[in-house]
C-alpha cells in the first residue's frame, strides 16, 4: 500500500511542506519579535533579507499545499479498488478514522493557504511591506494546522488494510447511514435549492454592488464565504442526484472519476477559488487606510472580486447546465 505512486508523493509532499513551515515559522517569529522597518539596525537588515528568502520558500509551499487538497481526494479515489466494498473516494476515506478528518483538514488548510498568498500579493504591493506581521502571524496559524494534517494523513496511510469491508457511498451517503453526512443527504431538496440560490445571488449582488462602489467588501467577503457550506450541501442533497441521474445517489465523490467526465474537479476548484478570492476582499478591508496601500489594495480588492464572480460563475453554469440537460426530474 504504502508503495503506491500517489501516496509516495502526498507523504513526501506533506513531509517537505511541514519541514519547510516549520522553518519559515522560526523566522516568522523573530520578525514577529523584532522586525522594525524603521530601524537601520544589523538585525533588522539580516531580517529583511531573510525575509525574501522566506517569502519564496512560503508562496511556493502555499501552492502546493493547495494542490495537495486535490491530490488527496485523487488518492483516495485511485485507491477504492484495493478496498472490498469501495466504489469511490467516498469508501476510501472511510477505511478509518482518520481519512475524513484528514480531508476536513485539508479544506481548512486550503483556505488558510490561499489567504496568505492574498495577504502576501498586497504586501509586496507596497513599499514598507506594511502586511509584515499580519502575513507571519497567519503563518504561525496555519503551520500547527498543517502539522495536524500531516499526522492525521500518516495515520489514515498507515492505518489502511485492504483485507477490510468497508461500506460504499451508497451507505453512507443513503437514508440509512449515520452522520452528517446521511444528514445532509437527507435535507429537503426545496429548501437547499433555494438556499443555494440566495447564496449566489447575493453573493453576485454584494460583489457588483462592491465593483461599482467600492464598499460594503466585507459583505462581499461574508456572503462569498457563506456560499461555499451552502453549496457543499446542495452538491450532497441534490445536485449529485441530477450528474447521476438516481433519485437516491448522494455521493459528492464519485463526480470526480472518468465516467462522470471529472466534471467534479473543475466544479470544486470553481467553488473553492470563489469562496477564497471573496474573502480574501473581506481579510485585506481593515487595511485600506494604509498609506502605502492607498493606490494598491483597491485594485487588489477589485481583481480578486471579478475572480471570485467569474469563478462563481463558472461553478453556477456548470451545475446549472446539468440540471437542464439531466434525465433527472424530482418532485418536491
Amino acid at each position: 500500500m504504502l508503495l503506491h505512486p500517489t501516496i509516495i508523493a502526498l507523504l513526501v509532499t506533506s513531509a517537505l511542506i511541514s519541514l519547510l513551515l516549520l522553518y519559515c515559522s522560526g523566522i516568522g517569529l523573530q520578525i514577529l519579535l523584532r522586525w522594525s522597518l524603521n530601524s537601520g539596525s544589523e538585525l533588522q537588515l539580516r531580517l529583511e533579507r531573510k525575509t525574501y528568502l522566506v517569502t519564496t520558500i512560503l508562496f511556493n509551499v502555499m501552492i502546493f499545499q493547495l494542490a495537495s487538497l486535490f491530490l488527496f481526494v485523487f488518492t483516495a479515489d485511485r485507491l477504492h479498488p484495493l478496498f472490498i466494498g469501495a466504489m469511490c473516494a467516498a469508501g476510501t476515506l472511510n477505511a478509518n478514522p482518520f481519512g475524513y478528518p484528514t480531508l476536513l483538514l485539508k479544506i481548512a488548510t486550503f483556505f488558510l493557504a490561499g489567504l496568505w498568498l492574498v495577504l502576501n500579493h498586497a504586501d509586496t504591493r507596497a513599499y514598507d511591506y506594511p502586511l509584515t506581521r499580519t502575513k507571519y502571524s497567519l503563518l504561525l496559524l496555519l503551520t500547527p494546522v498543517v502539522l495536524a494534517e500531516t499526522s492525521f494523513l500518516a495515520l489514515y496511510i498507515l492505518g489502511l488494510k485492504p483485507d477490510l469491508i468497508i461500506s460504499c457511498c451508497g451507505s453512507l451517503f443513503g437514508a440509512e447511514g449515520q452522520g452528517l453526512a446521511s444528514e445532509l443527504a437527507a435535507l429537503p431538496v426545496g429548501p437547499v435549492r433555494l438556499a443555494l440560490v440566495i447564496a449566489m445571488v447575493l453573493t453576485l449582488a454584494t460583489g457588483l454592488w462592491f465593483l461599482l462602489r467600492g464598499r460594503q467588501g466585507w459583505l462581499f467577503a461574508m456572503a462569498g464565504t457563506a456560499s461555499f457550506p451552502v453549496a457543499l450541501a446542495a452538491i450532497i442533497s441534490f445536485i449529485s442526484l441530477y450528474y447521476y441521474e438516481l433519485p437516491t445517489h448522494h455521493c459528492p465523490f464519485d463526480i470526480l472519476q472518468a465516467g462522470y467526465g471529472y466534471v467534479g474537479y473543475p466544479v470544486y476548484l470553481a467553488l473553492l477559488g470563489g469562496a477564497i478570492s471573496a474573502a480574501g476582499v473581506g481579510v485585506l478591508s481593515p487595511f485600506s487606510r494604509k498609506p502605502s496601500l492607498a493606490r494598491s489594495l483597491p485594485r487588489v480588492q477589485r481583481r480578486l472580486a471579478v475572480t471570485s464572480l467569474v469563478l462563481f460563475v463558472i461553478f453556477a453554469a456548470l451545475v446549472g447546465w446539468e440540471l437542464a440537460t439531466s434525465k433527472l426530474i424530482l418532485i418536491d
